[in-house]
């Protein structure tokens, strides 16, 4: 039996997340590191969304969550820009009878609306295709950030309490939490950096809030099925505490399985 094998058979459903979310960083290098255009690795980062999520989906997560693209990366220079845009739209796009067979529902998470006409009109094709399927959600992250969807959030509260549809008094996290664009998603219970950079760079601040992290220096299009498999085994080894002790969360991990 192969170590992947090996790997995936000691995942039990039960010690895997609900809900995983991805920074896929180190295309660029990977790029840079065989002498080709930085194209070149979002091309090959591609087939990684692909093996990434079919695992997900073979192994019974919920959701999955796919930093794609951020406010931020429209400073990019806009060759770059321009081909990620073909890219993920035309790549969702080849993509979406696989997911419609897998019973992968798309969900899009961000400021769509800035997205180029034919990127979005391609992406909201392929949403509105597989949105009867409950299986796996894929979230694509895409024109987004945290401060931006915070600062939505802020402004349509805002303007529910002057206009009297809400009183301030009530705002609350949950208040808060149903104007987020991953609303009605869980909060991730993983997040999988790839590339090496030890930062979250501006992604699910408020979600991130008892994330557990793992930050890896394989380069994205070198991330295959047995490093995902390594970084849910590293899941599996913490212990979530969410502000309790280790000895009220072993208690009440003992009534849960009498």
């Amino acid at each position: 039996m192969s170590t992947l094998d090996e790997t995936i058979r000691s995942l039990s459903r039960e010690s895997l997340p609900r809900h995983v979310a991805i920074i896929m960083d180190g295309n660029g290098r990977w790029a840079r590191h065989r002498g080709l255009p930085r194209s070149a690795g979002h091309y090959k980062g591609v087939d990684s969304v692909r093996v990434i999520t079919e695992m997900a989906s073979d192994i019974g997560l919920e959701y999955l969550s796919l930093y794609a693209f951020s406010t931020e990366n429209w400073s990019r220079p806009q060759e770059e820009v321009d081909t990620l845009m073909h890219l993920i739209g035309m790549a969702i796009e080849n993509e979406t009878p696989a997911l419609l067979r897998n019973n992968v529902r798309l969900k899009l998470v961000g400021d769509i609306e800035g997205l180029p006409a034919e990127a979005r009109e391609r992406l909201e094709r392929s949403s509105r295709r597989l949105e009867g399927n409950t299986g796996l959600t894929l979230a694509l992250c895409l024109n987004y950030s945290s401060r931006w969807e915070l600062s939505r959030a802020a402004r349509r509260i805002a303007r529910d309490a002057a206009e009297g549809r809400l009183d301030p008094e009530a705002v609350d996290s949950g208040e808060i939490e149903r104007r987020l664009s991953t609303f009605p998603m869980p909060d991730p219970d993983l997040l999988i950096r790839t590339g090496g950079e030890l930062r979250i760079s501006n992604f699910m601040l408020w979600q991130a809030a008892y994330t557990e992290f793992c930050f890896t220096p394989t380069l994205w299009p070198d991330f295959d099925k047995l490093s995902f498999a390594q970084a849910l085994l590293q899941y599996r080894g913490r212990e979530r505490r969410f502000g309790k002790t280790s000895e009220q969360v072993k208690r009440q991990d003992t009534k849960t399985s009498i």
